[in-house]
């Protein structure tokens, strides 16, 4: 897979969360201003289920975004590690990978978008070089 597929798989991951996560607080905002929680009174907190039922879709496609958007957050990690396998320098495998283990493959990603090698570029120069000029 291409460095150019992979950065938009990311990207799209990125913004998969993103809108997850705007979807969510927003949700969470509009319930608690509409009284599904009420704090004081003889009860130390009260529920109401009606405002929480309406907001149970919402928080729902909430999640769904931010579960595709970390799916596909994973999938360009692992694209990236495929990719830099190929090249002759490991650097970027290792970094890739080590920092993926350690939950900070966001970094990694980031840093591969921006500055990393394609590996797929490499391997089609390697081929021309050895089929000689047509």
């Amino acid at each position: 897979m291409s460095k150019a597929t992979i950065t938009r798989i990311f990207i799209g991951a990125v913004l998969a969360l993103v809108v997850g996560l705007i979807v969510a607080t927003v949700t969470v905002v509009a319930a608690i201003l509409d009284g599904v929680v009420t704090i004081g009174g003889p009860n130390v907190v009260t529920v109401d289920g009606g405002v929480f039922a309406g907001s149970l879709p919402w928080l729902v496609i909430a999640m769904l975004f931010s579960a595709g958007g970390s799916v596909a957050a994973v999938a360009s990690w692992i694209a990236a590690l495929f990719n830099t396998v190929r090249l002759d320098d490991k650097t970027w495998f290792a970094a890739l990978l080590v920092l993926g283990l350690f939950s900070f493959g966001w970094v990694a990603m980031i840093a591969y978008v921006v500055a990393g090698p394609d590996g797929t570029a490499r391997v089609g120069d390697r081929g021309a070089a050895i089929a000689g000029p047509a």
